[in-house]
């Protein structure tokens, strides 16, 4: 039982200071490859539905996100849930796509994995970004930096188009509300098509601030192989003698470990 406490203890710490940025970056960058070829040849998502006419798979990249302001370049995925939101900023599959009529919202992490959104407070009214889509590059001017109570900007006119990108606010891995950047679209407005999942049918997971218990039944396998692994090691440490038992098992507790706390990890607020 002390192996698995502190089995878990490190590797959850490891996942979230060192693990979960790699994992970032490495996905940040298989995903730019497919995004790319998939712009190239104009298979990139527009729409809430694929060509079979179902909905996109959760993580598929859907666009770039590109704020020089902040420095922040980043593949968005579609999906908001705390798995998606590891690899990198998630599109709220109930909103519009960016740059069609109506507000998209595309939501990030504040700090782990990446952290990618944990600069957009320092953007400013005025400040210009793009996104570039299946339908080109879409240019938004910022109108709004705001937190839970402050005032919205003004609706939107009829055919017009806005992005409002979400994080945690309050300090780092303790979030204490949302953090909004309202930005209006100012290049020409896309066309969009069907949209047939609504607010009211969005899963919970893909909310602001909720986590994913449908990674439980993982959770629960992982333990029991983890607790499988250290009986096994305990029992070989006898016949073994204790270094060699390490050396051979240990890479076995460390697998175990880290899937496990990734798995842990997607309980927590999506946008810590």
């Amino acid at each position: 039982m002390l192996n698995i406490i502190a089995v878990l203890t490190l590797t959850f710490a490891a996942t979230m200071a060192v693990v979960g940025p790699v994992r970032h970056a490495r996905d940040q960058q298989t995903a730019f490859a497919t995004l790319r070829s998939n712009l190239a040849n104009a298979t990139a998502p527009v729409t809430q539905l694929d060509g079979d006419g179902r909905l996109w798979p959760l993580g598929t990249p859907i666009a770039i996100l590109d704020i020089p302001q902040i420095g922040l370049r980043e593949v968005v995925f579609e999906g908001t849930t705390s798995g998606v939101l590891m690899s990198g900023p998630g599109h709220r599959r109930d909103s519009v796509m960016p740059g069609q009529a109506g507000t998209s919202v595309i939501m990030g992490r504040q700090t782990a994995y990446g952290g990618p959104f944990g600069s957009i407070h320092q953007l400013q009214n005025g400040n210009v970004f793009t996104v570039t889509t299946g339908q080109g590059k879409q240019v938004f001017r910022v109108v709004a930096i705001r937190k839970a109570g402050e005032l919205a900007p003004p609706a939107l006119a009829q055919g017009k188009g806005r992005i409002t990108l979400i994080t945690a606010a309050g300090r780092n891995w303790v979030p204490e509300g949302l953090l909004r950047v309202d930005a209006d679209l100012v290049s020409a407005t896309q066309p969009s098509g069907a949209r047939p999942l609504t607010a009211a049918a969005l899963p919970q997971a893909e909310k602001s601030l909720s986590g994913d218990t449908g990674v439980w039944v993982s959770i629960m396998l992982l333990t029991q192989g983890l607790l499988l692994a250290t009986v096994g090691l305990t029992l070989a440490r006898y016949r073994w003698g204790e270094w060699q038992t390490w050396l051979a098992g240990g890479p076995f507790l460390a697998a175990f470990g880290v899937a496990l706390a990734n798995q842990v990890a997607c309980l927590l607020p999506n946008l810590t």
